[in-house]
């Protein structure tokens, strides 16, 4: 599904955003629930949102649309409210790793190649 933008394109990019940002939040309240569990729950979800927006769009545009989503529903649960308090707490380490992690599986899905990304030469040898 590489190439122009069409409407279907498009609906794909703007679901992909609405599933990051689910993502997002369902793993900030998983890595506060149970730290180290809950973790590598929430990293093994981030990385199966993201290989999946790479494998769906084949490119990495659908990475970038779920990452957005994903990273937009981190900043504005960790933005403190006019009140003075923050709407969902973070405490630890775990926030840290959570936002490190997803990066890093961000960039390792966005950057990898697959089979069908490599050009076919004629002149290999078929036997």
């Amino acid at each position: 599904m590489s190439g122009t933008w069409n409407p279907g394109r498009i609906a794909a990019l703007l679901g992909l955003l609405a599933a990051g940002v689910l993502t997002g939040v369902a793993g900030w309240l998983v890595v506060d629930l149970w730290f180290p569990g809950g973790l590598a729950l929430a990293l093994l979800a981030l990385f199966g949102l993201f290989l999946g927006a790479r494998i769906a769009l084949g490119t990495g545009i659908g990475v970038g649309a779920s990452t957005l989503g994903w990273f937009l529903a981190y900043v504005i649960l960790g933005v403190p409210r006019p009140e003075g308090d923050f709407l969902l707490g973070s405490s630890g380490i775990g926030m840290y790793a959570y936002l490190l992690g997803g990066v890093v599986l961000a960039v390792m899905c966005a950057t990898m190649s697959g089979p069908g990304d490599r050009p076919l030469s004629a002149a290999r040898n078929a036997k």
